[in-house]
């Protein structure tokens, strides 16, 4: 019986194949009037039976295109929708294996100018900078979210923490309706709201408000996704709600109500639990691992989107809100509050070999930390257009915190015959208060109609932190007593940071809209206030009173600069470049109050330079050439020649003569995307030469005692690339299979001192990766992925010998939606490093499971999910530099099993069925549309 079904299933999946035939369906479009090729217009084909989209792509700089696929249909329909343009139909016989249509021309859309509906249903509409995706024409699962449909739009990529990249470029923004929707966390937006609610998804360069309003090129490499919300769903509510109890008394809930009246959006957060999750992620399916395993999950010291730092186990409770609102026709109000709290604890041990120059040495240490921390913040942002060419944005914020810590560490040194040197202990209680006010002013005033402006920005901040720290420590050498140093002491602390930017630009037009010229001037002030009052224990009264000079500061540092720089931009259609020169009037000037004769002033003086040219080969295709110099001082702990005595084992003093480092910077990247062919490459190189570099300089005596300070060096460079390859395969109109391979190169030079010896090291390090992703519709995704990471370090210097490592890590991610209500993923991770010491777990499968079944007609959830299976969760790690080589482990969250319950509401709109315009029955066509200025 199984082979006959066996024979039976090859049987039809041969008949199926058997009846589609591929075809190449070729064209190029013109204008009517003007007879010109039309760049960016949208071509694709449905199927007449079911309006279902077969293929799609986007016409190149000759108005050229090319659709490629397989079909069992006779006839097709092509549709080609270009912006300002008619929506042009036909029918296309499938006939033959390649069709050319030969020159199709369009006429201009008399409305184009006004505000009228457009008719189309275009997958893709290009728009000058911006990619506009019709949601309708990408299939998802029936329960969606934003992220969900992100994975399925050519060209977007999300990893396992929800970073987006598009065509290789980072997502920065997530807006809904061109606003914030709940801060600067893309995730809260894309894992929290759902596909149903979206109407089209906008992709376009990151700018920020005044750039958007001037019109200005963008030099950065983010982008920004706008979620446009469907008309009839702009008012309403919307949400969910969730909670787990698990084993060993793990719990997770979390809460989301939205409230949209047209341009009023109202939304609230709710969230905590005990397994190292950020809190508001809901109790379904993967958003119950906050992403991809949720907590300090990942041997090699991997961390699947962790709470507090990677490290340890957090308890959280998170909420917060988010208004915005719109006044009238020219204020536009956007508004959040959060809170945080949380409660972590982590013990880790290390082992530590350390390389001398002509000796080696190793430490070994233990430590143990339990902190409370809360947190407040809350920001407000005002868009004011008080005319159609004055635009005045305002964006104060305020944030409080409060944390204790309570650490405790020993630690142990011993030179290459074991025998011991040294050793410490130290036990700490720290708390500390913060308070922060931060505000932001731009005003922005067009000058004329050829992108001539006049910009005024204004950002100041003030911060302010109290600290009480008591802190008990014994240090001991055993070849010589004398040194050994015992502390028990209170210190009293309060820093507090002034800082002032302000910056005026003027830019004109030289050559109509193609060359302009901008000049500008920046002056900031940074001035800190560092304060520490540090008393020993009074061996007779037992009160912490007698005053430690030697380990209190008083602090006050000030850093000015101004800033002249003048800006060269020149645009053309498909190209642009930029160059801009700064002259920089630096002045730091440290006060020392404790000790007169260590205050230092020092002025510094330096030119910087951006340059960057862009060429657009096509809408997909783009490359960009770039240099920088700049210019970095030292910071002042490196310049202050202030003895710092807290670590009795390192002693640092500052370098006052150090000179500021000058970092000579060239890159390139180049990345294009084939709708059609559904190929993406995206490459990036990256070279950074330095000059005076400030590095640590250090002496350790017989006792290994350190005495640090700062030097300048020559020589330092580091080059480094990205470079990925991704293709999909349609295997049907089911089945897809997507096929990404990438590699990092990495090569650096270093110059250091090591006991006094200046050296130089060249790391070398290559991190290939293949992935793969088979999407079986409404029946099971695979995403496997394997990554090698190999490093190879040298050293000029004889006692130090040549390091090589290597490690392994496998992930594997699935998914299966049969039968129908059942959901069942799994993420399972392994990874091998077999240059671990034997003390450290070399390898481990970390492996979570999730089974969730809807009832309530699909709007409740019920979620068994299964952390850490196989109770190998670890996060040994090593890590390797020029002077030591160190492994260490830490606590992790270990294996519970967890039952969920979820509930979602939506009263957005009518809820109506999925009607997309634009198909032809026989070819009648009905007309969707979306609204274009």
């Amino acid at each position: 019986m199984k082979c006959f079904f066996t024979i039976a299933f090859s049987l039809f999946t041969i008949l199926s194949f058997s009846q589609t035939k591929s075809f190449t369906v070729q064209g190029r479009l013109i204008s009517e009037d003007e007879k010109t090729p039309l760049e960016s217009a949208t071509v694709y084909l449905e199927r007449a039976k079911d309006s279902s989209m077969v293929t799609y792509t986007i016409t190149d700089r000759d108005g050229s295109f090319s659709l490629e696929n397989k079909t069992a249909e006779s006839e097709l329909g092509l549709y080609i929708s270009y912006v300002g343009y008619q929506t042009h139909f036909q029918k296309v016989t499938i006939d033959k294996p390649e069709i050319n249509l030969g020159n199709i021309s369009l006429k201009t859309d008399a409305n184009a100018l006004d505000e009228v509906i457009v008719r189309s249903t275009a997958p893709i509409t290009v728009k000058k900078d911006t990619l506009e995706f019709n949601v309708k024409s990408f299939k998802t699962k029936k329960d969606a979210n934003i992220e969900d449909l992100l994975k399925e739009l050519p060209g977007v990529e999300i990893d396992e923490e929800g970073k987006i990249t598009v065509n290789g470029k980072e997502v920065n923004k997530v807006f809904v309706n061109g606003k914030p929707f709940f801060g600067d966390d893309p995730t809260i937006t894309t894992r929290n709201l759902t596909k149903d609610i979206v109407e089209k998804i906008q992709i376009l360069d990151t700018k920020s408000k005044d750039q958007a309003f001037t019109g200005e090129t963008v030099t950065g490499d983010n982008k920004t996704i706008n979620l446009v919300i469907k008309e009839e769903n702009n008012k309403g509510t919307f949400g969910r709600v969730a909670a787990g109890l698990g084993t060993d008394n793990h719990y997770e809930y979390a809460g989301m109500y939205n409230y949209f009246d047209n341009d009023q959006r109202i939304s609230v957060l709710v969230g905590g639990n005990d397994i190292n999750s950020p809190g508001f992620s809901f109790g379904e399916i993967r958003e119950m691992f906050g992403g991809g395993g949720g907590g300090n999950g990942g041997f090699g010291g991997g961390n699947f989107r962790s709470f507090g730092g990677g490290q340890g186990i957090t308890e959280s409770q998170n909420y917060g809100g988010n208004y915005a609102d719109k006044f009238g026709e020219s204020t536009d109000l956007s508004a959040n509050y959060f809170y945080s709290g949380s409660s972590s604890e982590n013990k880790s041990t290390s082992n530590r070999e350390n390389i001398l120059a002509d000796s080696r040495y190793f430490s070994t240490s233990e430590s143990m930390s339990l902190s409370d921390s809360d947190s407040h913040s809350s920001n407000v942002e005002f868009d004011i257009e008080a005319s159609p060419t004055l635009l005045i944005n305002v964006r104060p914020s305020f944030r409080y915190s409060k944390s204790n810590t309570i650490y405790s560490e020993s630690e142990s040194s011993s030179d290459e015959s074991n025998n011991l040197l040294n050793q410490s202990t130290q036990d700490s209680n720290v708390e500390n208060i913060g308070k922060n006010f931060n505000n932001e002013l731009n005003i922005t005033k067009k000058l004329g109609e050829n992108g001539s402006f006049l910009k005024f920005s204004l950002d100041n901040q003030i911060s302010t932190t109290e600290s009480e720290d008591f802190l008990n420590s014994q240090t001991t050498f055993k070849q010589d007593s004398s040194k050994d140093v015992t502390r028990e002491q209170y210190t009293d602390g309060n820093s507090k940071n002034n800082r002032f930017n302000s910056s005026l630009a003027y830019r004109l037009p030289l050559v109509g809209k193609e060359l302009f010229a901008e000049f500008r001037y920046n002056y900031s002030n940074n001035k800190q206030e560092d304060r520490k009052s540090t008393f020993d224990k009074n061996i007779g009264t037992k009160e912490y009173s007698d005053f430690n000079t030697s380990q209190s500061t008083d602090f006050e540092y000030t850093n000015e600069a101004k800033t002249p720089s003048f800006e060269l931009e020149y645009k053309k259609q498909n190209w642009s470049a930029s160059v801009e020169t700064s002259y920089i009037f630096r002045t730091m000037d440290n006060r020392d109050a404790l000790r007169p004769n260590l205050s230092l002033k020092r002025n510094f003086e330096a030119v910087e330079l951006n340059s960057r040219f862009r060429y657009r080969f096509s809408p997909q295709a783009s490359l960009t050439l770039g240099y920088n110099l700049n210019n970095n001082v030292p910071q002042l702990s490196q310049l202050q020649p202030f003895e710092n005595v807290s670590n009795p084992l390192n002693t640092i003093v500052g370098n006052p003569e150090l000179e500021p480092e000058n970092s000579h910077r060239v890159y390139m990247n180049y990345n294009s995307f084939d709708f059609q062919k559904g190929t993406g490459f995206y490459g990036f190189l990256n070279a950074n030469f330095q000059n005076n570099r400030v590095v640590s300089n250090t002496i350790i005596d017989q006792d290994l005692q350190r005495k640090t300070t700062y030097s300048n060096v020559n020589g330092s460079y580091s080059i480094n690339g990205y470079t990925s390859l991704n293709k999909k395969v349609t295997i049907d109109s089911l089945r897809t299979l997507t096929i990404g391979v990438g590699v990092n190169p990495n090569i650096s030079r270093s110059i250091n001192f090591n006991n006094g010896v200046q050296y130089s090291s060249l790391n070398t390090t290559v991190s290939p990766s293949i992935d793969l992703r088979l999407v079986w519709r409404d029946v099971l995704e695979i995403t496997p992925r394997y990554s090698l990471s190999y490093t190879k370090n040298t050293f000029d210097i004889e006692n130090f010998n040549t390091q090589e490592f290597m490690s392994h890590n496998l992930f594997l991610n699935t998914a299966t939606f049969i039968p129908k209500g059942f959901e069942w993923r799994n993420d399972i991770n392994f990874n091998y490093n077999p240059n671990i010491a034997d003390d450290f777990q070399k390898s481990a499968w970390f492996w979570n499971s999730t089974l969730a079944y809807s009832i309530l007609k699909d709007q409740g959830t019920v979620t068994l999910k299964v952390y850490d299976l196989l109770n190998q969760n670890t996060n040994a790690r090593r890590v390797a530099t020029q002077n030591y080589i160190e492994d260490s482990q830490s606590t992790v969250l270990k294996q519970y099993f967890m039952l969920s319950f979820s509930w979602k509401f939506n009263t957005l709109g009518n809820q109506a069925p999925d009607d997309r315009g634009g198909n032809f029955r026989g070819g009648n066509f009905r007309g969707g549309g979306y609204r274009v200025r």
